[in-house]
């Protein structure tokens, strides 16, 4: 008997509305990668202003999951993540009337807030509707759909903008979420958490340590590297993270546990995933442009020539999840973000003025297999370094990185790429920008050694080499 037959009518409402939510959060992380030449053209933006467009969504989403989290365990999680969902779709609204970029990037941001409160949320009523023998087949379920969604963001992106317009990237997102809220509040049972303290300083400070670093990092080209504004930036996000990391310390329930971080795995794994994705959304930024750029494809055609790269997940991805069962996280992850960097590096040597379709296709693959097999690994290096009781807080730390990961990455490409000429020199920022995509992934395979051997056959194993990790 399959497992959707053994589900009550109930819970396959929660799997289906919680999976519909994540579904349209998750796809809007990549889904204007394909349309930024059209909306670069139509808005007159900038290579600033389109990063701030995908960054806007990643920072929100980033910072705000923690808070949501806590409080949707307090009010409820099913009205909180009904409210997610709503405000999610007036933030779509939003994007789709926007006329001018300072208008999207601002729908975008509250976009991320609606977003930031719909996935843990999701997760949470997931919990509390399945028994802990049922849980795992559905969360394999919701990530399957989610990690989908990810994936065919560009393409989706593509087709719409090419079929319709821009602006219906966002419109979609409508229908659904006004169909989706009044089913979840009539059909999802209300559920509540462990009433957690809030931290909202912390999340204040982490919020604007990581907007003052991000600007700086934006700003460098355009402004001057060594500008009052990006000087001044930089240092104070700088200072920003140190009062951030010394309140953590000292806060009674601090947002991001710093005695997590005692256990060598737990950090080594957050540390890869940030720069795995970190590599992963910088190189989508750009790619999806290059395609457009150098070979003149439309919107629909850049997504589908990104397949080779983003639909090795669904080959690989299953296969890396047995395996981190038998040879441990570890191996995976370094040779994985390994492979992801040799394919950055063998794009990022192209020669963009005679370049065919074809000579892309083996190093798409080549670094498609990379994170294909580095990103399950990650995440269960992460989440699976903590005892049980904490897989929520190591779940919500992971994401939180993950999405953060991605800001930086944007950003810093980004600033490498107008530096060198932006787009009126395209091919050399191309070039550089890749490159440096191929430096992240080396990074995080070195951060990768750091994961310790195979640990679990049991909760004790856990615990026990938890304790030998911190010493």
């Amino acid at each position: 008997m399959s497992g959707t037959q053994r589900t009550t009518v109930e819970q396959r409402w929660v799997l289906g509305l919680t999976s519909i939510g994540s579904v349209v959060v998750a796809l809007d992380v990549l889904v204007v990668a394909a349309a930024l030449t059209t909306i670069r053209h139509d808005l007159g933006a900038t290579v600033e202003q389109l990063e701030w467009t995908m960054n806007a969504y990643s920072l929100s989403f980033a910072m705000l999951m923690l808070t949501a989290a806590a409080l949707g365990d307090r009010w409820g999680r099913r009205r909180t993540f009904a409210a997610g969902l709503a405000l999610f779709g007036v933030a779509s609204v939003g994007c789709a009337l926007a006329t001018s970029t300072a208008a999207l990037i601002a729908a975008r941001a509250v976009q991320g807030i609606g977003a930031a409160v719909v996935m843990p949320l999701a997760m949470g009523l997931l919990g509390a509707a399945f028994p802990p023998e049922r849980r795992g087949w559905a969360i394999g379920v919701f990530s399957g759909l989610t990690g989908l969604a990810v994936l065919s963001g560009p393409v989706i992106g593509g087709a719409v903008t090419e079929g319709l317009a821009w602006q219906w990237i966002f419109w979609i997102n409508v229908p659904v979420a006004a169909a989706a809220v009044p089913l979840v509040l009539r059909r999802i049972p209300e559920s509540t958490g462990p009433r957690r303290r809030l931290d909202p300083g912390g999340a204040v400070l982490s919020t604007l340590a990581v907007l003052g670093i991000v600007w700086g990092v934006v700003r460098g080209a355009e402004a001057g590297w060594g500008s009052v504004e990006v000087v001044g930036s930089l240092a104070l996000g700088g200072l920003l993270l140190l009062a951030f990391l010394i309140w953590q310390v000292r806060a009674p329930e601090p947002m991001v546990p710093p005695v997590h971080f005692r256990s060598r795995s737990f950090s080594a794994g957050n540390a890869a995933g940030f720069l795995l994705t970190a590599a992963l959304f910088g190189a989508v930024f750009f790619l999806a442009q290059f395609m457009q750029v150098v070979f003149g494809s439309g919107p629909l055609l850049a997504g589908l020539r990104l397949l080779p790269w983003t639909a090795t997940l669904f080959l690989v991805a299953p296969i890396a999840g047995r395996l981190v069962d038998r040879v441990g996280e570890r191996p995976l992850v370094v040779t994985g973000l390994t492979l992801q960097a040799a394919g950055m590096f063998w794009i990022s040597r192209v020669d963009a003025g005679a370049v065919h379709y074809a000579d892309l296709v083996a190093p798409l693959i080549v670094a498609g297999c990379g994170v294909s097999m580095a990103m399950p690994a990650t995440q269960s290096a992460s989440i699976g370094a903590l005892p049980p009781g904490a897989v929520g807080i190591a779940s919500g730390i992971y994401s939180m990185m993950r999405q953060l990961g991605g800001v930086v990455g944007v950003a810093l490409l980004a600033a490498v790429f107008a530096a060198a000429g932006g787009y009126g020199s395209f091919a050399g920022g191309f070039s550089r920008a890749l490159a440096v995509c191929g430096v992240l992934s080396l990074l995080g395979a070195l951060a990768g050694l750091g994961i310790g051997a195979r640990r679990r056959t049991g909760p004790g194993v856990a615990q026990r080499d938890l304790v030998r990790e911190r010493g």
